[in-house]
């Protein structure tokens, strides 16, 4: 059992809940305020640069004495907040932990958002940036693209245009909680909905026609569980399950292994939407954290 620490923060997460009735510009603003309570990871380096025409950041957060140069293990990180909130400054603290557990130096984006900017806009980003990454001396074989909730499902969608443009693909991919299903039919969304205070389907839908701008949410463009999968590099899959988005992990974890993609699916009992986010409070958040670094280190030793 997970104990009272998930049961407290639900009810925090719970008391500053806003109507679903507000502004984007509100809702971009609560979202900020709300991640950057979180304490932030100490003895950073940061160093903004232009991907490919995208704004990103170089997050450093690796003990001294880690690698340096063409020998780097670098990490590619798509920020979730469902394709319209969420930024390089509002998951800076989550990068920086796991790019601290994974010992790489991680290369966060602000990809265009909705509805100023809806798809392909944010998966044009994703793409550029990692041709980027390729084009300034990352090695692929040293490289791993990773994300949360939208910027997940937007990970393993990124990787597969990759590989149909012939570039090569990285040793791995890391899936937090991933957002897979974008009509939202998905049994967990109602059966889940009173356990997990992040993510409903009101608010998950408005989202989702905000960033498909009438594009059909069965494209395979859009849903990585209408997309082609083979080939992709391994996969790590991490979902609460507690979470409303639990049958999306589930469903992209089953499209992958019959894909012939090697998939390790992580199911943490009583977790919620991206618990990661808590791991200044939560002792589950920083396990799972661990898990990741612990997957990044060994597809890239």
């Amino acid at each position: 059992m997970a104990g009272g620490q998930i049961s407290l923060l639900k009810q925090i997460i719970r008391a500053g809940e806003r109507s679903s009735e507000v502004s984007i510009a509100e809702l971009r603003e609560s979202y900020a305020t709300f991640l950057n309570k979180f304490p932030p990871v100490e003895d950073l380096q940061l160093e903004p640069v232009d991907a490919g025409g995208v704004p990103a950041e170089w997050i450093d957060a690796r003990e001294p004495g880690g690698a340096a140069g063409e020998a780097e293990r670098r990490m590619l990180y798509l920020h979730g907040g469902g394709f319209v909130m969420g930024s390089i400054v509002s998951h800076r603290h989550l990068v920086a932990r796991i790019a601290r557990a994974s010992a790489a130096r991680c290369l966060a984006i602000d990809y265009r958002l909705a509805p100023e900017h809806p798809f392909p806009a944010a998966l044009d980003d994703a793409v550029a940036a990692y041709r980027w990454l390729l084009d300034h001396h990352a090695d692929p074989a040293r490289l791993v693209v990773a994300g949360d909730s939208a910027g997940a499902g937007l990970a393993v969608i990124a990787m597969t245009v990759a590989r149909e443009r012939g570039e090569p693909l990285p040793a791995a991919l890391v899936c937090i909680s991933p957002w897979t299903d974008l009509e939202g039919n998905s049994d967990s969304l109602e059966c889940n909905a009173d356990l997990d205070p992040i993510v409903q389907r009101e608010g998950l839908i408005k989202m989702a026609q905000l960033y498909l701008d009438g594009t059909d949410p069965h494209h395979p463009r859009v849903s990585p569980l209408a997309a082609d999968l083979r080939a992709l590099p391994p996969t790590l899959i991490q979902v609460g399950g507690d979470e409303t988005l639990l049958d999306d992990a589930l469903g992209l974890a089953q499209r992958a292994r019959e894909a012939g993609v090697e998939v390790e699916l992580d199911v943490w009992p009583e977790m919620i939407h991206v618990w990661h986010h808590f791991a200044g409070r939560l002792k589950q958040g920083r396990q799972a954290i661990d898990k990741i670094g612990e997957f990044v280190r060994r597809r890239v030793p």
